[in-house]
């Protein structure tokens, strides 16, 4: 069956129990957005990402990822799932980006704030709103898809459900601000990891697509250790492996701001 051939390699939450009633697809969408991008109150993550171009060159990058959410995001109501939350992802390797930190304040009304700090030139650089769709530090993800997408940006259909997944098609209300025309998520039924993302042109080609390759349970929480997006067009794909993960750390809100662009938290990258 098609659907059970996306069950990737070191998937190993179970398969799922068949439910009474299927939630609504606004509840799925806001659950799998949880589980992405929400789990605890803030996390800390070393992370290995190795590029691969459509020759088999590769290119390696280190980082550490630290995250915070504004607000308590237990709870499973609409407002936990919309917590405003900062990201800051300092680079360790290699040595030319070395240094260079890349920023994010996700705002519930409002465009993201974006920064980039280059050291090499000592510059602080703000990424518009129109860059969010474009190459993070030359991978295959996108700026967008390390912080993550804002879901009331698409509209959002529950296509079909399996044993495994429920199958959903988001489509953008703005289509002139991405260069997608639609996405399809296969998000697992117990833990709403969205274990495959599907992205489709205007004619309905499928040009890139993003794949939870193992996931595991750190600290009570499903998390994706192992993900890889792969560029269809280019033949280029990026592993992103997290080394280690914690959560509930107790990450400060002020390391998040412009002054630790410059001055990185050191305390908090060892």
């Amino acid at each position: 069956m098609k659907f059970r051939a996306l069950i990737v390699a070191g998937l190993v939450l179970g398969a799922s129990s068949l439910e009474a009633q299927t939630p609504e697809v606004d509840e799925i969408v806001h659950r799998a957005n949880l589980a992405a991008y929400y789990q605890g109150k803030d996390g800390r993550a070393e992370v290995q990402m190795t590029i691969t171009d459509s020759q088999g060159r590769e290119r390696d990058r280190r980082m550490i990822i630290l995250r915070r959410d504004q607000a308590d995001t237990d709870a499973l109501e609409d407002d936990a799932y919309w917590s405003e939350q900062k990201y800051y992802v300092y680079f360790q390797r290699p040595s030319d980006l070395n240094r260079t930190v890349f920023m994010v304040w996700k705002k519930l009304q409002a465009d993201d704030d974006r920064w980039l700090y280059l050291p090499s030139l000592d510059l602080v650089r703000r990424i518009s709103a129109t860059d969010k769709r474009n190459s993070f530090v030359g991978s295959d993800f996108f700026y967008e898809d390390v912080s993550g997408r804002n879901i009331d940006l698409d509209v959002h259909e529950l296509e079909e459900t399996t044993d495994v997944y429920y199958v959903v098609k988001s489509t953008p209300k703005d289509p002139d601000n991405v260069e997608f025309a639609w996405y399809r998520s296969y998000i697992h039924k117990d833990s709403f990891i969205p274990v495959q993302i599907d992205f489709y042109k205007g004619g309905g080609d499928k040009y890139r697509e993003a794949k939870a390759l193992k996931v595991e349970t750190i600290d009570g929480y499903p998390t994706v250790t192992r993900a890889q997006m792969s560029s269809l067009e280019s033949g280029s794909s990026t592993i992103m492996e997290y080394l280690s993960v914690d959560y509930d750390v107790g990450l400060p809100d002020d390391i998040f701001t412009e002054r630790y662009l410059r001055r990185a938290p050191r305390e908090y990258l060892r």
